[in-house]
């Protein structure tokens, strides 16, 4: 007999994980726009990193707090560019974003894990709204995301949140993200979580839970 799933929920990321890596698409946007890429490395250490600060603009952002037009100013005005031109604000996210397209592998998976019966999962820390809305109301029975609810990874709050949504203990449960630190607070409420890189290693981890897809 084949194995019984060990898990009743896959929750997953959005960027970096349904979409195509992080480095990709925002390597491609620094390149386009001729961003000094020690600058922008440096800025999202100290607004992204273990020690950022709480009430830095990616926290408010992700959290809803600072709108989508406030946080490209902020962000606009710590950048330089290469070539000593200014970097225009004005849809800013959307520009580094654009690049961002869905993995159709990783597509492909959620899309078998949901047909199987098992409960699809996104909980995403949100830089904006540029969802593709069709494709998540195809893959997903439930969606978390952070501006809209005011909570954000890798906050506790915000993993229990979503196993209240989907209605499965944490133990029932698997997380995947490309963020390390996303991953560990999902361990610490008692998830299966794991790192995201590819979609085979993904696959080949949810065989281990008795997921075959």
């Amino acid at each position: 007999m084949p194995q019984q799933p060990l898990v009743d929920a896959l929750v997953f990321d959005w960027g970096g994980v349904l979409t195509v890596s992080v480095p990709e698409f925002v390597g491609a946007w620094l390149h386009a726009e001729a961003i000094d890429r020690e600058v922008y490395g440096r800025i999202m250490r100290e607004w992204l990193g273990r020690d950022a600060l709480p009430d830095n603009p990616v926290f408010r952002l992700e959290t809803g707090e600072l709108t989508v037009p406030q946080f490209e100013r902020l962000l606009a005005a710590e950048l330089i560019t290469t070539t000593g031109a200014a970097i225009d604000d004005n849809g800013l996210l959307k520009r580094m974003f654009g690049g961002a397209t869905p993995d159709p592998a990783m597509v492909e998976l959620v899309r078998k894990a949901r047909a199987s019966g098992l409960h699809t999962a996104l909980l995403s820390n949100s830089w904006g709204e540029g969802y593709p809305k069709d494709l998540l109301i195809e893959l997903f029975d439930t969606v978390v995301i952070s501006g809209r609810v005011g909570m954000r990874k890798p906050d506790e709050q915000i993993y229990r949140h979503t196993l209240d949504q989907i209605g499965v203990p944490a133990g029932r449960a698997v997380f995947f993200d490309d963020a390390p630190v996303n991953v560990e607070a999902a361990q610490a409420v008692g998830m299966h979580a794991f790192r995201h890189t590819t979609a085979d290693d993904t696959r080949a981890t949810l065989a281990t839970l008795g997921v075959n897809l």
